[in-house]
């Protein structure tokens, strides 16, 4: 045996006896990484479901940027264990969990776990060029990523690492759990009124940075209700994701108009549920809006689909699932379009939300079993919690 070899076998034995000494307890720890709070929103509803089993701590950190850990973490409850990367290098973890492609550095050994974020297909996402074999488990959104990610060779069609499990964010969209009127009235806005969701994706070459201010502007000059969801990369002044511009403080005027709210949490599915229609340029939120079979809006940014290398099958998704705009006066029109004739394009949103999200409403439930799974505890019969708990509209 070479040196290498003993050396990797004695640290496997190392952490086999760690991790036996670290369960003695009974208790099990996730390790929950992000890069923005919508990380957190993303496995908000399986931390809420198994947030009753005091057998489970889940932990919190951004090993990419520690010293935004409480903004990234803003999401999470006031109580969530908050730990710096550095402290959680030293602890041991039965489980790391991340919604993008982070690694933090966890020397004591934890079973990695991929639950991916969005179903965009930018920046590569869907076909990753490098090996993702060093993920224990790979929760996958559907079915297309799966075989992409298979047909990159990034995984093995074999892998043990693959589970099927949807979304768990948009159950909500589907179960019932969220109302339109509900959302409305949480927001102080009329739900007699048509509502128009305005949710551009972060660039500098996003909608927003062209003509989003006067969109909001003329959108609240009309007989309807405005809501505008900014992305969390929106937020962020340095330039690679905002173009440098403080959007939510060049917005604040327009949110003094009755008819028009400047949404501040990190959830959009509460904006998706009361909207009539939804206006986008390329985004995983107006793929999600698809659930709820309403008519979509699209700003086409061709800079935008270069900088952040949008898949041109995901290009083609999102052009055959709206009405497509290029400049102000066009998205205009199309809003019209949409508020009159809402059916347009039906079965082009049902089929394609049938393919990129993997049976909604139980996604949720199968990411909870998954992670029980991993690390290894027996899943308690009253392991979720009422759906109603699972998304709250926040303002």
């Amino acid at each position: 045996m070479t040196l290498a070899a003993l050396i990797q076998s004695g640290l496997r034995q190392i952490r086999r006896a760690d991790e036996k000494w670290s369960r003695r307890s009974g208790k099990r720890r996730i390790l929950v990484d992000g890069r923005t709070p919508v990380n957190y929103v993303m496995v908000a509803p399986v931390h809420r479901a198994m947030a009753a089993d005091p057998r489970v701590e889940f932990w919190f950190t951004a090993s990419e940027e520690p010293r935004r850990l409480a903004e990234i973490s803003a999401a999470a409850p006031p109580d969530g264990a908050l730990v710096h990367p550095r402290r959680a290098a030293l602890m041991k973890f039965d489980a790391y969990l991340a919604s993008d492609f982070m690694w933090a550095t966890l020397p004591r050994g934890a079973q990695r776990v991929q639950m991916f974020h969005g179903v965009g297909g930018k920046y590569g996402f869907d076909a990753p060029t490098t090996s993702m074999r060093v993920w224990d488990r790979l929760l996958f959104v559907n079915v297309r990523r799966l075989r992409n990610f298979i047909a990159a060779g990034a995984i093995d069609a074999d892998s043990p690492a693959i589970r099927l499990v949807g979304m768990p964010k948009v159950d909500c969209l589907v179960d019932g759990t969220l109302r339109r009127d509900d959302v409305l009235r949480t927001l102080d806005l009329d739900p007699a009124k048509p509502s128009v969701l305005y949710a551009p994706t972060w660039s500098p070459e996003s909608s927003l940075n062209a003509f989003g201010l006067d969109l909001v502007a003329r959108l609240a000059a009309m007989q309807i209700n405005v809501i505008v969801k900014l992305h969390d990369r929106s937020r962020d002044l340095r330039d690679r994701y905002s173009g440098g511009r403080d959007w939510m403080q060049a917005l604040a005027p327009l949110a003094e108009r009755r008819n028009a709210r400047i949404v501040t949490g990190h959830d959009i599915c509460p904006c998706l549920a009361a909207a009539d229609a939804m206006i986008t340029d390329h985004s995983s939120a107006g793929f999600e809006y698809l659930l709820l079979d309403r008519p979509l809006v699209r700003i086409h940014r061709p800079t935008l689909i270069r900088a952040a290398n949008i898949h041109p099958d995901y290009v083609k998704l999102m052009t055959e699932a709206s009405d497509s705009a290029n400049d102000l006066e066009g998205t205009l029109a199309a809003v019209e379009r949409a508020l009159a004739a809402p059916s347009e394009r039906s079965g082009s949103r049902r089929a394609i939300a049938e393919d990129l999200f993997h049976q909604p409403g139980a996604a949720t439930a199968r990411t909870v079993a998954a992670l029980y799974d991993t690390i290894e505890l027996e899943q308690p019969a009253a392991a979720l919690r009422p759906a109603e708990a699972l998304c709250q509209p926040s303002a």
